[in-house]
């Protein structure tokens, strides 16, 4: 007997629903949005509907030894949950209910394979929200969101996902489900398992369910500006006097010059004049802000942002805002449209972003290779984007080498939210140094001895 047979047998009379050997649904789990596309075939997808169909997958893998790669919706950006020769791919996609949304205590439990935005759908009518901002939140998961800590948009005032996870339901290596964390606010028994799993990248278990705090949504209508700038450092000293004024915007975004011409050429240059009254900038600033006080707020930002420089409009209502925000969502078709694209991910302190975007440029420059980049600005988290014709080649990739280092040297680091995955892994043991380095891969054997659990992902 094999490993597909005895799970088989485990699945019982669910195993024709769940288990697949279909070549495309195993050629489909090898890539992710990253556009990186692991070699070989896994052995299966299990399309996981239960928490007892993700631990007969674990505990068939730990009997025979075989590795399982646990994914959700795929969307992410370092190839951490690439199917790899061999595996049992464990999707929890499937696995979407939201089991409860409690008004009282401001939580909401939910199974891993909840696409963010249709939690969001779901809790607006009690006036609450669900903070992480990814910006593929119409497509990705819950579980997603928690396996990579992912951010977004609005992490500057809210926070990074780890800040809105309360409890987590997780299936360890050998089949066995705990429960980590707790539905109060306040709870402090034990070591904190809960954000050691929170962007653990599948290496250390299963989410097989997670209890999430949720917000009122803010009182009153939000209140957006955009601002043209002659260069990227004026705008980025413009987000910095923002954040040094003590304003915490909910969304405070950044595109440098060739992420504008790409993104005019995208949507044309009357598209940008309607929606800030003037084109021809060299970086675009896009600030919002949310709750009683947003529109006092955006009248003090404009001010500050006027003042170093910047070309503001502020919107009157929110259609006009929606346009304002339409730009920043336009960066990533703009630039598919124009070649590869490979969507890295950086942050440094608030401070030393107008340092990072002078690297970037000269990075670019060095190399010879376009890299666009979008800023949460915010919270320092930058976005290079490296475009290339054709697979992204090596050439890419010291570029990409020397980006990170600038920005660990900057006092930052080379992942603000995508993950390590495959594709960071190289850099990894230089950011953290030896010892920890050393430390976090012993967390990662108490958790799976048996090296089953994503093996080849962040320290696998």
């Amino acid at each position: 007997m094999d490993v597909i047979d005895w799970l088989t047998a485990a699945l019982g009379e669910d195993a024709d629903d769940v288990l697949s050997v279909d070549p495309a649904h195993l050629d489909a789990a090898r890539g992710d949005h990253s556009g990186w596309v692991a070699d070989g075939l896994p052995l299966a997808v299990v399309n996981a509907r239960t928490v007892e169909h993700v631990q007969a997958t674990m505990r068939a893998a730990s009997e025979f030894r075989v590795p399982v790669v646990p994914r959700g919706a795929g969307t992410g950006l370092a190839g951490g949950a690439n199917a790899t020769a061999g595996s049992l791919v464990l999707s929890v996609a499937r696995m979407d209910r939201i089991l409860e949304i409690s008004t009282e205590d401001q939580l909401a439990v939910v199974e891993p394979g909840v696409v963010n935005g249709d939690l969001n759908a779901a809790l607006e009518p009690f006036g609450l929200f669900f903070a992480p901002d990814p910006a593929s939140k119409a497509i990705s998961t819950v579980g997603g969101n928690i396996a990579t800590n992912a951010g977004g948009l609005r992490c500057a005032k809210y926070g990074v996902t780890r800040e809105a996870v309360l409890g987590l339901d997780v299936v360890l290596a050998d089949g066995r489900f705990v429960r980590t964390g707790h539905r109060t606010v306040k709870g402090v028994t034990g070591y904190d398992l809960t954000s050691l799993l929170v962007g653990s990248e599948g290496t250390l278990g299963v989410i097989v369910g997670a209890t999430v705090r949720v917000l009122p949504i803010p009182q009153g209508e939000p209140t957006t500006l955009g601002a043209l700038f002659a260069d990227v450092r004026a705008a980025s000293d413009a987000a910095a006097r923002v954040t040094a004024a003590h304003l915490r915007p909910a969304i405070m975004e950044l595109l440098d010059g060739p992420s504008l011409e790409a993104i005019s050429a995208h949507l044309g240059e009357q598209a940008i004049r309607e929606a800030l009254g003037a084109t021809g900038g060299a970086a675009y600033l896009l600030v919002q802000f949310d709750g009683p006080a947003a529109a006092a707020d955006a009248a003090l930002a404009s001010t500050l942002i006027a003042e170093t420089g910047g070309t503001v409009r502020v919107a009157a209502d929110a259609e006009e805002g929606e346009r304002l925000l339409a730009i920043r969502r336009a960066f990533h078709p703009a630039l598919a449209a124009g070649g590869t694209v490979l969507i890295e991910d950086v942050a440094v302190p608030r401070s030393r972003m107008p340092e990072m975007f002078d690297a970037i440029e000269r990075i670019g420059e060095r190399y010879g290779i376009a890299i666009p980049t979008v800023a949460h600005a915010g919270d320092g988290n930058l976005h290079p984007n490296f475009i290339t014709e054709g697979e992204v080649g090596p050439e890419v990739w010291d570029a990409a080498g020397d980006l990170f280092r600038t920005a660990v040297a900057l006092g930052g680091t080379l992942t603000g939210e995508h993950g390590v995955g495959v594709l960071k892994r190289r850099w990894l043991a230089e950011e953290l140094g030896p010892d920890s380095y050393e430390l976090q891969v012993k967390i990662k054997s108490v958790f799976d001895p048996l090296g089953i659990l994503n093996p080849g992902k962040v320290f696998g």
